[in-house]
């Protein structure tokens, strides 16, 4: 039995790993549980799976505690995530929040030793080198959670020793995918958030929208299998049943396929190098009639191409598009700027700070600092 922590547990990939959980009582134990704000469906996770330690990082006093669930250590702020990855008896540490605070969870987690489940963009995208330089000290590969890259690792697993010469990164297109540039860069934030396949949080789902998402899944595919980034195709596939595929040096192609469900991916990471069953069907391939792949546009979609520049300059300019995006997304959502001004306020803060050094955490942590400032100006 493998003991896991959840950081993020009420999100979506949480939810979906604690589904997992219960399915398999006999090979996981949940030791801790954070959430940031999702206190009354904290407490119920809290109920049924009994961890040792669960945190809140808004916070919560001691008397805000339910009387039935002081059994475990509660934990509150930015001490909840430290403790809960490096702190709690666990084997595995699921870091599944969203932003650039995943970054100290991972580098937590793989100082104490632990197995990172990630399902963090942002750890790698901003502190790529740091990561993997430790999970490299440590023995501790990553394993990957977001759908795209399970697909290219169990791609990699299948393939043995053959050398891979491209990764063929998926992308659904987003509900932008058929529109014309101008008509994207007015789209209203109700539209954004309508995506045709997936149902994620607010950020993710605007950032699958403007293909910044993408962006970003290549500076972590970057990292995670050691691949220079022009070769890493991205590939507009709208039925998203193919989740990536890898090609190698006699000419093959291996593919993932799947239903559009997390639960596979997650539970390929949980249960590696085992599979579990999931609950999720396997796709019906007659049904599905065609499959269709194309190029993405990156005129109408500079997200990709801003993407690319930032791993080239090295540095922090990929802390600097994380964190500029993250800004504009958020002033986005709040009616503040249009669409197409995200793409503005990226490629402004890059141009400005791309030269910013990125030697260690206090100089990412600086860097996304100052590119959320210069959005917010």
């Amino acid at each position: 039995m493998k003991k896991i922590a959840i950081l993020g547990s009420t999100g979506s990939i949480g939810t979906q790993a604690l589904d997992l959980c219960a399915r398999h009582p006999d090979r996981w134990k949940v030791t801790a549980l954070t959430a940031r704000g999702s206190r009354e469906k904290l407490f119920e996770q809290v109920r049924r799976f009994r961890p040792e330690l669960a945190g809140l990082t808004e916070g919560i006093r001691p008397e805000e505690v339910p009387e039935d669930l002081r059994f475990c250590r509660w934990v509150s702020g930015r001490e909840a995530l430290r403790a809960a990855a490096a702190e709690s008896d666990a084997d595995q540490v699921l870091v599944s929040i969203v932003g650039i605070a995943g970054l100290q969870s991972v580098m937590d987690a793989l100082s104490a030793g632990r197995q990172v489940l990630l399902a963090n963009k942002e750890a790698l995208v901003t502190g790529g080198h740091l990561v993997t330089d430790l999970a490299r000290k440590k023995g501790k590969p990553l394993l990957p959670v977001d759908s795209e890259h399970s697909a290219i690792f169990q791609c990699l697993q299948a393939a043995g020793p053959n050398r891979p010469v491209r990764i063929l990164l998926t992308a659904s297109g987003g509900p932008f995918r058929t529109w014309e540039k101008d008509r994207i860069r007015t789209a209203t934030r109700e539209q954004a958030l309508r995506h045709p396949n997936w149902s994620m949080g607010a950020k993710i789902t605007v950032d699958s929208a403007s293909m910044f998402n993408k962006g970003l899944e290549i500076m972590e595919a970057r990292w995670l299998f050691d691949l220079p980034e022009d070769r890493i195709t991205v590939v507009v596939h709208p039925e998203s049943i193919v989740h990536s595929a890898v090609s190698f040096e006699d000419g093959a192609v291996l593919a993932q396929l799947g239903v559009p469900d997390m639960r596979v991916p997650i539970g390929y990471a949980m249960a590696y190098p085992e599979r579990v069953t999931t609950g999720v069907p396997e796709p019906d391939l007659f049904s599905l009639g065609r499959l269709t792949f194309e190029p993405p546009d990156e005129d109408k979609f500079p997200a990709l191409r801003l993407a690319r520049e930032a791993l080239r300059a090295g540095g922090a300019a990929c802390t600097v598009l994380n964190g500029a995006n993250e800004e504009a997304v958020a002033l986005f959502l709040r009616g503040e700027i249009p669409f197409g001004g995200i793409y503005d306020r990226v490629e402004r803060a890059l141009d400005r700070l791309a030269g910013l050094p990125a030697n260690g955490l206090e100089e990412i942590f600086d860097a996304d600092r100052r590119a959320r400032e210069d959005v917010r100006r």
